[in-house]
């Protein structure tokens, strides 16, 4: 059965989200500090999408995905929050979540957003056995991997999808809505920004100035550009 991680302190949210997880087909392992989290992750590692709270009573949720991030660049993250400010949604997706959903939410959105992360992470997907070289980058579309000027660049699944699509398309600008129905799915419920975040953080892995981006640039207006 599919795993999904439900890290989430208040046992009446948690409960909320298991009960509606287990309709939809998926197995909910539980946690609710950070460290349980952490621990459930080691004991489970066919986990491929992970929902985390912000707020918790030993670590927020940054963190936690920060740790996750640091030794795993596959599994899917959602951060959860009930909070509206812009500044959170930011912080969660920098520290490399690839989605979040603000509370109150509704089941159907949840697992609509579970449905399409796990689709990209856990993959019933074709298997590709090419390579895409333009140097100095190099895309192993067999083992979902990017090199740059030989040495590995560590990409979540998000990212990868991003990479891949610009290098499918040199040169070509893409609007942020393609952007976003082409990584995110056309049944995606979120907002355009998440587009421009994940973008900002893979500039920051790949360009030699992030803040001079000569890789991909900004279409004023419209969206980005693979200068290539």
């Amino acid at each position: 059965m599919k795993k999904v991680l439900v890290l989430e302190d208040e046992a009446n949210i948690r409960s909320f989200v298991v009960i509606n997880l287990k309709r939809a087909g998926y197995e909910a392992i539980e946690a609710e500090t950070g460290e349980e989290a952490l621990n459930q992750l080691k004991r489970n590692p066919d986990i491929k999408v992970a929902l985390l709270d912000i707020m918790l009573p030993d670590m927020d949720g940054f963190e936690v995905c920060r740790r996750i991030r640091a030794g795993d660049n596959h599994i899917g993250i959602i951060m959860l929050t009930a909070r509206t400010q812009e500044m959170d949604k930011v912080t969660g997706l920098m520290t490399g979540a690839d989605d979040y959903v603000t509370k109150p939410f509704s089941p159907a959105e949840l697992t609509a957003r579970i449905d399409a992360l796990y689709r990209r992470t856990g993959g019933a997907e074709a298997v590709d056995t090419g390579e895409i070289s333009q140097p100095p980058f190099l895309l192993n579309t067999r083992n979902r991997t990017l090199e740059k000027n030989g040495q590995r660049v560590k990409l979540t699944q998000v990212e990868y999808s991003i990479m891949k699509l610009f290098m499918d398309n040199p040169g070509k600008a893409l609007s942020r809505e393609e952007i976003l129905d082409s990584v995110w799915g056309r049944d995606y419920f979120g907002e355009l920004k998440i587009v421009d975040v994940n973008i900002r953080r893979l500039r920051i892995k790949i360009e030699d100035d992030p803040t001079n981006p000569t890789f991909i640039t900004t279409v004023w207006g419209y969206g980005y550009k693979w200068g290539f």
